[in-house]
């Protein structure tokens, strides 16, 4: 009886070492068919990747949609501190820049695809008024050119001059005059009534600094130029 069930036992590991044996085999042979395959046994997990949100430009109040773009613009202070022109999150002229002066301060830029062309001062005290009219008629239909005074902008004013101007959108040039603050936005050839425009009149019972009026300021999203705008 002993003999028989040493018999058994020896039988049942024997048994026992034939399935794991093929057991194993199978599974290293599942291992190669997956390693074969570019398979693998390893848990992956998509990690939660979290974009960024676009942030507002210019320090706007909110983000501009794609087929507009940011800009802020701010006049002089009197005639000590000069004005401030920002265009799609950066800072095209200020006083810290050391890039402005006294007159109008400019920046034209390419209405469709954001490129901005030039950025200039025109002297309103010592400029050759032929000079400053010539670069105003030289900005191409759909530009969009940005405004912005700093000390006086009437000294070398023409009325031709004005009339550039209101063909770019302005409805406030022709009232400006001395020492008046005054920023604007508009589109050169379009003709539209700009909806980014400010002034602010020297007047003796209203103005803030000795003999000057508040600064003026204007923000928003100016929409970009229609590809066929300037065409025939």
């Amino acid at each position: 009886m002993r003999y028989r069930a040493v018999l058994h036992l020896f039988a049942v590991i024997v048994v026992l070492l034939i399935i794991w044996g093929v057991s194993f085999k199978y599974s290293d042979v599942r291992e190669k068919a997956r390693s074969i395959l570019g398979l693998s046994n390893t848990v992956t997990t998509t990690p939660n990747v979290k974009t960024a949100a676009p942030e507002p430009k210019c320090d706007l109040s909110r983000v501009c949609p794609p087929d507009h773009f940011a800009l802020y613009i701010r006049s002089g202070a009197a005639n000590v501190v000069g004005p401030k022109i920002c265009f799609e999150g950066k800072i095209i002229m200020s006083h810290v820049l050391n890039n402005v002066g006294p007159g109008l301060n400019i920046v034209v830029i390419n209405g469709e695809n954001g490129v901005v062309e030039k950025s200039d001062y025109l002297n309103m005290r010592t400029g050759n008024p032929e000079d400053i009219l010539a670069y105003l008629k030289e900005i191409k239909p759909g530009m969009i050119v940005l405004l912005a005074s700093f000390d006086d902008v009437t000294h070398k004013m023409t009325d031709e001059m004005r009339e550039v101007f209101v063909g770019m959108g302005s409805t406030l040039i022709k009232s400006v005059k001395h020492r008046d603050s005054w920023v604007f936005a508009g589109r050169a050839g379009m003709e539209t009534k700009s909806l980014y425009e400010k002034q602010a009149v020297n007047d003796e019972k209203t103005n803030i600094y000795e003999g000057w009026p508040n600064l003026v300021e204007v923000g928003g999203c100016f929409p970009r130029t229609p590809t066929d705008a300037h065409k025939p």
